[in-house]
């Protein structure tokens, strides 16, 4: 970056009062310095990451600690680069010091040790998010910048104090940066939006972590800014959260989304936090249908019958009630129902099903030894245990004994007998009706659905890793074959050479340390890391409302803490939400519980929530509909279906910016500016324009309402709903 040689700001000739140096030399200087820093800074952290990685790897916690300084030099140095001097989001001046403060995407120290930018997410920074005329947290003035393609295009001072207006007149505007940004147009992706959080919304953000925190909102109101801004807080702010102790998890409705929001965290700095969809919670997501039969559906919801699963596996961990003869080249051991029971004691509690059965076979195995070497009939009592238990391994009986008793289980085949073994299955849910019972049989007993994906993901948790166990003994066979080999290269340099001191040599050379360090651990087999499979230290979940309590199990596993932020609409859940969040929460596990509520739709013009609140209150009288801020003055316009293309024409015309959406035709194709969803595709994103086709088809009940009332809500301009005719 080379160093600032032009003015940051480049305001148009509307805006030339604001142009004052008198408002924007302190702002130039300091921009001049931020420059220079940058500079030092990128060159600094590019020859430090390319030290780092220079560096031998070694092993253990000092490759993990390589790895990890990797990661935060890159993460900090593509964020210098991607941003420049709109790392600055404004700045702050005290009623008790009249030196400005600025607030950064991230924090930024020059050479002397004097602080250029204050990130963010500290708490330092905090009044100017929170700061309100009502409560101006020890404010006199706050400045905020608008950056368009590195420089300053506008910016808005606001006064906190009676006093304070002299030499800021011309920067203040009738419109906040807020309320401007809120009639800007829209693009493919979230826009930046961290510069403009209100103290509502902030006030969240930096709440704590413990326990589960609901954040209840209607549509516009900033939930999904809240979520996005509140995880990269939390990852930076609470040290209990770190990538060390298990990192953030961010949830989200649907793979439109995640898309939409995909810049946010990046942007502000954090590029640790894992993001994904339900589905991608279980491979058998990626392809798994919708349930057909809403009964079905409604059955495999529960979390009880998520919990049936531990029983489903217990059937399989239960001991032989029989004994059996195990024979040996020394010796009949007599293995009875007894030590069967006490080598399956040995699984420690939480081990998963396949993991824990090496460690009851290595129990049977000590079992079997102990009662070879006391036994009076043996042939050879001074067979070495290592030959006994190698020729057990090899037993076929004890083999097919064993794998009967405690067999290696797959998810899809466990889940899969419950759709296709009654039997099995009402043991398994004894609460559920023979009718019931009888309806979730299947011809296919594997055609996933997504109402199966939290069975599946419940099973393969409890199981573990089938593969684990092969891994592992291949490891061990690896491991075998490498200190075989280097004992047969250290017998042929002794054999080879003559040292002049004799026994040392030989004694270090035949040693077991020596051994291990000879042996080439790169060719041991290893496993790619699941990234999703937890346990993460925070779960974030945006259109919450949506998950049922079995989908509500899948997150829970991941996050022994409960520590969550919840966001979402009761009045937005397409399937009926007529409990409160907390009984919904404690039934599905939850313990300590913050409520909390966003009421102000800063999205939506009051023109639509007009047209769209009756919408919703038909079907939920008690709808929490936010109260919209702003008025475009443009009505919602009404007509019919064949007049959808050249309402679009003649809209790209007036607008060389800004993204539409089609709801409703799914026979519409999309475009680079122009968006065709369903509308439960739409849940969580917004557009300049939404035309709404056949709104009265999208269905009947409560689901028809929300997709109605949801989709119209998803417009931050105009709204426009077309009829097809009969």
């Amino acid at each position: 970056m080379k160093r600032l040689t032009t003015s940051a700001f480049d305001l148009p000739d509307r805006l030339s009062p604001k142009a004052d140096p008198i408002l924007i030399a302190g702002d130039e200087q300091h921009f001049a310095a931020i420059a220079e820093c940058l500079e030092q800074s990128i060159a600094e952290l590019t020859d430090r990451l390319d030290a780092a990685r220079r560096a031998p790897g070694g092993k253990g916690q000092q490759a993990m600690d390589r790895d990890i300084e990797v990661h935060r030099l890159t993460a900090r140095l593509r964020t210098l680069r991607r941003f420049g001097l709109d790392l600055c989001l404004g700045h702050m001046v005290g009623a008790d010091d009249a030196e400005p403060v600025y607030i950064g995407r991230l924090g930024l120290t020059d050479s002397t040790g004097r602080r250029l930018l204050l990130d963010w997410r500290s708490p330092a920074a905090e009044p100017f998010f929170g700061a309100t005329h009502a409560n101006p947290m020890g404010l006199a003035s706050r400045r905020r910048y608008r950056w368009t393609e590195g420089r300053i295009g506008d910016y808005w001072d606001e006064v906190f104090a009676s006093d304070g207006f002299g030499g800021h007149h011309a920067a203040l505007d009738d419109q906040s940066a807020f309320i401007a940004s809120l009639g800007s147009d829209r693009s493919p992706r979230m826009r930046d939006v961290l510069g403009t959080i209100q103290a509502d919304q902030d006030a969240i953000i930096r709440a704590g972590s413990r326990g589960a925190l609901v954040v209840d909102g209607g549509p516009g109101t900033g939930k999904t800014v809240v979520a996005l801004h509140r995880s990269a807080y939390l990852l930076h702010s609470d040290p209990r959260l770190g990538h060390r102790r298990g990192g953030v998890l961010f949830v989200g409705p649907h793979r439109p989304y995640l898309a939409y929001v995909s810049d946010v965290l990046p942007s502000l700095g954090e590029e640790g936090v894992q993001t994904c969809i339900l589905r991608d919670l279980v491979a058998e997501g990626a392809t798994a249908t919708v349930e057909a039969d809403p009964e079905v559906a409604r059955l495999k919801s529960s979390a009880d019958l998520v919990k049936a699963i531990e029983k489903a596996v217990r059937f399989y961990e239960e001991p032989p009630v029989k004994g059996m003869t195990v024979t040996t080249h020394w010796s009949d051991v007599w293995l009875s129902s007894d030590d069967w029971a006490v080598a399956f004691e040995a699984a420690e509690p939480g081990t998963p099903h396949n993991e824990a059965r090496d460690q009851v076979w290595e129990e049977l195995l000590t079992i079997l030894a102990d009662k070879h070497q006391g036994d009076a009939s043996t042939q050879d009592g001074d067979v070495s245990p290592g030959l006994l238990r190698r020729s057990l391994t090899q037993n076929r009986e004890l083999l097919t004994a064993f794998n009967r008793a405690w067999p290696l289980l797959e998810a899809a085949d466990l889940v899969g007998d419950l759709w296709s073994v009654p039997a099995y299955l009402r043991m398994c849910a004894p609460w559920l009706s023979r009718e019931e019972v009888q309806r979730l049989q299947r011809a296919d007993a594997q055609a996933w659905t997504v109402s199966d994906l939290p069975l599946l993901d419940a099973a393969r948790q409890r199981l573990g890793d089938p593969e684990a166990s092969r891994r592992k003994r291949r490891h061990e066979a690896t491991v075998a074959a490498e200190r075989e080999r280097m004992g047969r290269v250290v017998d042929d340099l002794l054999a080879a050479h003559s040292y002049d001191d004799g026994e040392g040599v030989l004694i270090m050379l035949h040693g077991q340390d020596m051994q291990n360090s000879l042996v080439d651990d790169s060719a041991l087999p290893t496993a790619d890391p699941d990234l999703l499979a937890g346990p993460f230290a925070h779960i974030v979940v945006d259109e919450a409302q949506e998950l049922t309590d079995a989908e509500w199990q899948m997150l829970l596993l991941r996050c022994p803490s409960r520590s969550f932020t919840i966001v979402g609409d009761r009045a937005q859940a397409r399937h009926g939400f007529t409990e409160s969040w907390r009984e919904r929460l404690e039934r599905v596990g939850f313990g300590r519980i913050d409520l909390t509520s966003l009421s102000i739709n800063y999205r939506t013009p009051e023109e639509i929530m007009t047209a769209a609140e009756p919408v919703i209150r038909t079907a939920l009288p008690d709808a929490n509909v936010p109260t919209s801020i702003r008025s475009t003055g443009v009505p919602v316009v009404h007509g019919a279906a064949t007049e959808l293309d050249a309402i679009l024409r003649t809209w790209l015309a007036e607008h060389t910016e800004g993204i539409a959406c089609v709801i409703g035709a799914p026979e519409f194709h999309p475009t680079d500016r122009v968006k065709s969803l369903t509308p439960e595709l739409s849940k969580g994103l917004e557009f300049d324009l939404v035309i709404l086709v056949d709104p009265q088809t999208f269905g009947e009940g409560i689901e028809g309402a929300v997709d109605r009332y949801v989709a119209m809500t998803r417009a931050t301009q105009q709204l426009v709903i077309l009829t097809r005719t009969s």
